[in-house]
């Protein structure tokens, strides 16, 4: 990532969550401890099915007497609707600030406490605004959740030209980390499928969460056979759902749309190989290795 770069991540959106119940209200449906969030701390979080399969993800922000939740934006309507619909009694307001705020990415190079501490979620101000360092992975960078009509004069101060976002997203591919790219993963796959845990995105012991009883049996019984990795095309062209195969058996299939492709992969498989060629129907295609393997 570029020092002298930010990258307006136009595709991700901004909930707000406040009120006297709002920390109860949250602990009880998502997959993270919010206990772990503070001026000082962000995290990534799951909310996921009863059953324990993916339905939405998002980046947990303390903001004033409440939180941000950074989502993809494609996910803010469905999202709010299903915050609504767990809220029954409790005092909390959610409102979709996305027409007001916007998320930057850049370099952790431009502060200088990320030098000194450099562990994923560390977050800062940067006059009232929160710079935090990606808490799934701090090798993706900074980001900052800034007031639109702010945001080009904090680009000015701190010296940074508003770039490409393709630049963003291919770092972030190559560490294997999908991002507003997720639409078909949801109700289909299970959240440790994702890579959740290795994101971050889960406690183990914080207790009950919805879907923490399948996922916590899922994880103690080691019954995860497949996970997602990010996927390069070597030559062909390629498609969703499109299957995966070595040697004609088949290991996976493609689980996104996006350009920034990624696979589903039967990873426990001996057929499967990092940074070895694949076959589908119409592509060679080649595994790409994540941060986190």
């Amino acid at each position: 990532m570029n020092k002298n770069n930010i990258y307006i991540l136009e595709d991700r959106g901004i909930i707000y969550i406040n009120g006297e119940d709002t920390f109860g209200y949250l602990q009880n449906i998502i997959s993270n401890d919010l206990s772990k969030v503070s001026d000082t701390q962000s995290c990534f979080s799951y909310l996921l099915t009863p059953q324990g399969k993916y339905l939405f993800e998002f980046i947990i922000i303390k903001h004033k007497n409440g939180y941000f939740l950074d989502c993809p934006k494609y996910q803010i309507e469905n999202l709010n609707n299903q915050l609504n619909l767990y809220k029954l009694r409790s005092k909390v307001e959610i409102t979709n600030l996305s027409n007001e705020f916007v998320v930057g990415a850049l370099s952790k190079d431009n502060f200088i406490e990320f030098k000194k501490n450099n562990y994923p979620g560390m977050t800062i101000k940067f006059i009232e605004d929160p710079v935090l360092l990606d808490p799934r992975c701090a090798k993706l960078g900074a980001r900052i959740v800034i007031n639109l009509e702010k945001l080009y004069l904090s680009s000015k101060k701190l010296k940074l030209k508003i770039s490409n976002i393709d630049e963003y997203y291919e770092l972030s591919h190559a560490l294997g980390i999908p991002n507003s790219d997720t639409e078909n993963f949801q109700n289909k796959i299970f959240g440790l499928e994702t890579n959740s845990e290795e994101l971050n995105a889960i406690d183990f012991n914080k207790g009950c969460y919805v879907g923490q009883e399948n996922t916590a049996r899922m994880k103690l019984k080691e019954k995860i056979s497949r996970r997602i990795y990010p996927v390069k095309i070597i030559e062909g062209n390629i498609n969703s759902e499109e299957v995966i195969k070595v040697n004609n058996s088949e290991i996976g299939k493609i689980i996104n749309n996006s350009k920034f492709l990624f696979g589903l992969f039967k990873f426990k498989d001996p057929n499967f190989k990092l940074d070895k060629i694949l076959n589908t129907e119409n592509a060679k295609i080649k595994v790409i290795k994540p941060f986190w393997s």
